[in-house]
């Protein structure tokens, strides 16, 4: 066992390493290079990570929205494993094939809704955000439409970081962050289909290819649609021949208490973007999932080569990973699981809002939920920062959206969370949220 010098000296070392190596997605560059990492994890399990210093906190993000079975799953790593040994690698271009990835597009077929019946690997959601793009696009040159071409998709929505999917997301910060965005990417009210149809109306549908949505949106402050908004979504779509696409990656399996957060809305997509939670982040892997009628067009209308395609589509082992993971979800009933603790999470956050002043509307669905933090009112900037920061020396991860005029708190802990830790997240929660209501 290492001594407590010995571990000190660790840290340092990995810090200052950090620092002259290490460029962090999404994390403020100058905090970075002053301060250094602010945990730096050596191991996890359950809903707990700890870091190289042996502190201890709850994960009420699964880290990214991903997580979904929880941390340290000794199964999974033995399926890749397994597969390594046998097969680590192979291409599935020119036709090329392999059992895992075929397994996997046959498990998601059959859990997926309606009838979405094939996928298009990639290595992760913004690859499959920018892939739904192409494969709209080129689906209606081949329908010998090609003025359709534009998407759509809502503001405060967040569809990735790759070119493609940072122009179709909804939250202008991550499109100011680059000066040449993609063209033919228009944004709608995020709740409003009334809104979705004017702005079909305003574009001309003759030029639309589809429209985006998350069945919830994640990254931009968990709004939850109201129960008729995606039927008449998906109505306005057909009505003026545009495609329907599902962004899934936050919301797909388990997390919002059914397989797929669309399924709460009865309505079926023409196309399914997934990734995060079908591996649980054990392995990268995304996909698009094209409806059974669009997929036979494709088949049909085709003719020479799908000139699209990621060195990693249908990764072997990342399909093997996955098909465990997806037999660990359902085995273990965590898609149930979600929905109950869920339950839990919200009457915890409506006992918070209660007993704090700052609180203002809270809402989840299954575990994706969010505390919105009365900020103005006190005369303050965003508050919800300084209680993410509170939270994590308490022990608790969660995450702040201060975008536009929004100052919230966004939770989405593991599926496999129980009562008491549910218990323990509120109570961390409450703590946090009091500390630095008592410092105002």
């Amino acid at each position: 066992m290492m001594s407590e010098k010995v571990i000190v000296c660790k840290e340092i070392e990995l810090a200052e390493l950090d620092k002259k190596h290490f460029l962090h997605p999404t994390s403020p560059v100058q905090q970075q290079q002053e301060q250094g990492p602010a945990f730096i994890f050596k191991k996890g399990e359950g809903v707990f990570l700890e870091d190289v210093k042996g502190n201890r906190v709850m994960d009420g993000m699964s880290s990214l929205w991903n997580v979904n079975i929880g941390h340290g799953r000794k199964e999974l790593g033995q399926a890749a494993q397994e597969q390594m040994n046998q097969l680590a690698f192979s291409s599935c271009f020119a036709t090329f094939s392999n059992e895992p990835a075929i397994r996997l597009a046959a498990k998601l077929a059959e859990i997926s809704p309606g009838n979405l019946s094939t996928t298009f690997f990639t290595s992760g959601g913004s690859e499959a955000n920018d892939t739904a793009y192409k494969l709209a696009r080129h689906y209606w040159i081949l329908r010998y439409m090609p003025e359709k071409k534009k998407i759509i998709s809502r503001k405060k929505s967040y569809h990735g970081v790759a070119m493609g999917a940072t122009s179709a997301t909804g939250l202008k910060p991550f499109r100011d962050f680059t000066n040449s965005l993609a063209p033919d990417f228009y944004y709608t009210e995020n709740l409003s289909a009334k809104a979705l149809r004017e702005t079909i109306e305003t574009e001309g549908p003759e030029t639309i290819a589809a429209f985006i949505a998350e069945p919830v949106q994640g990254a931009g402050g968990v709004h939850i649609a109201p129960d008729n908004y995606f039927k008449e979504v998906r109505e306005i779509c057909d009505d003026y021949n545009i495609l329907f696409i599902t962004d899934e990656v936050i919301t797909g399996f388990g997390r919002t208490g059914k397989y797929f957060g669309i399924e709460h809305y009865g309505v079926v997509p023409d196309m399914m973007c997934f990734a995060k939670g079908v591996t649980s982040g054990y392995a990268q892997l995304g996909g698009v999932m094209l409806s059974e009628s669009i997929f036979e067009d494709f088949k049909e209308l085709s003719t020479g080569t799908l000139l699209h395609g990621y060195t990693y589509s249908g990764h072997p082992m990342a399909c093997a990973v996955a098909l465990k993971n997806i037999e660990i979800i359902e085995n273990e009933n965590l898609i149930e699981n979600a929905k109950k603790m869920g339950d839990e999470m919200l009457r915890g956050f409506k006992w918070i809002q209660g007993e704090r002043n700052i609180v203002g509307h809270v809402r989840a669905l299954g575990l994706m939920g969010a505390v919105e933090i009365n900020s103005k009112p006190m005369g303050q900037g965003p508050l919800s920062p300084r209680i993410v920061a509170e939270a994590a020396r308490q022990g608790l991860i969660c995450r702040s959206v201060v975008f536009d005029d929004m100052d919230i708190l966004v939770f989405a802990p593991p599926l496999s969370i129980n009562k008491q830790e549910i218990d323990l997240l509120i109570e961390t929660l409450n703590k946090s949220i009091c500390s630095i209501e008592q410092g105002l």
